[in-house]
């Protein structure tokens, strides 16, 4: 948010469009629902007309910045250390939805004919590229500023060259190949490990740091929201005309019932999730003015454009084509 307002976005826009409140923001151990996050990143996007964002996000901020993984990771004195204790908290950073296979882990090392790759193993990466143009980039950026050697080879991603292809060559400075079948950095070998973190790191402040991370891990284990995790699966099936219950169910590995039954112990249903997020998406389309009335009605998951101007004046006491033209 503050690099969008820094590039000429409107704060309070921002906020408003994402359900962002600013007092949200005040404490840095906060958790911002990746929904959010979602509908943030694209607006800020738009309001400063600057495609290329999430890059520029990632490369103008460092891990440091955002969590406490990444203090420990600047407290880590190799490498190695640094990568098991993001792996150890990954869930601090973002709780997104990873590929079973990879066992509960969002970056895994793989060798494939004979080269070392760093793999995200987040599921269906091309609905939100931005986090993976974010992370790749504040991964490619951070070790380059605190003056460690490069250790990124060649980068992978699954989605396809944007527009701003050239700035990919700029921030990686390394072979990009899009439509991948992975989202990956090529690593050189096993020597990367071993490599000394110069800022010569305490290892008092690491313990602290990770007693704190451990803290915050086991809270987030006991408070997962069911409505969290809904609300982040139903953002890419909206306009696939899918957003039903039982198949969110089936990828949270539930049967319809029992997602019911989980969402009614913490006071919200499966409509009234479904609603809210139409309403804000709405929002945040015909606020944008880059798409129709009926391009929206798809995006939010409506076949009929009139049940989608219904549902509008009840969200929002006007029609959809009076708020577009604001």
């Amino acid at each position: 948010m503050d690099l969008a307002v820094a590039k000429g976005a409107d704060r309070s826009r921002l906020c408003a469009w994402s359900g962002i409140e600013s007092k949200d923001l005040d404490d840095q151990d906060h958790r911002i629902p990746l929904a959010k996050y979602v509908v943030l990143m694209r607006a800020a996007k738009e309001l400063t007309s600057d495609p290329a964002l999430a890059l520029h996000f990632g490369e103008a901020f460092d891990m440091a910045q955002l969590s406490v993984v990444g203090l420990i990771g600047l407290a880590s004195e190799t490498a190695a250390e640094a990568f098991a204790q993001l792996d150890r908290y990954t869930r601090l950073i973002a709780d997104v939805e990873l590929d079973p296979a990879a066992g509960g882990k969002r970056l895994v090392l793989s060798r494939s004919a004979g080269e070392l790759w760093l793999v995200d193993t987040r599921k269906d990466p091309n609905d939100f590229p931005e986090l993976t143009e974010s992370s790749f980039a504040r991964m490619a950026c951070t070790p380059r500023r605190m003056g460690m050697p490069p250790i990124i080879r060649a980068l992978h991603v699954t989605h396809p060259a944007p527009s701003y292809r050239s700035e990919y060559d700029r921030i990686f400075q390394v072979p990009v190949v899009f439509e991948s079948d992975k989202n990956a950095f090529l690593l050189p070998d096993d020597s990367w490990l071993t490599i000394k973190n110069p800022l010569t790191p305490s290892r008092y402040v690491f313990g602290i740091l990770s007693e704190r991370a451990q803290a915050l891990l086991k809270s987030l284990e006991a408070s997962t929201s069911i409505k969290g995790r809904v609300e982040s699966l139903l953002m890419p099936l909206l306009h696939k005309g899918d957003p039903s219950m039982e198949a969110v169910a089936a990828k949270l590995g539930l049967n319809r019932q029992a997602l019911y039954r989980n969402l009614k112990a913490e006071g919200v249903t499966f409509e009234k999730i479904l609603d809210e997020l139409r309403h804000k998406l709405a929002l945040h389309y015909l606020s944008g003015k880059k798409v129709s009335v009926n391009e929206t009605a798809y995006l939010v998951g409506f076949s009929d454009p009139a049940a989608f101007s219904r549902a509008f004046k009840r969200w929002t006491g006007t029609s959809p084509s009076a708020m577009r033209a604001l």
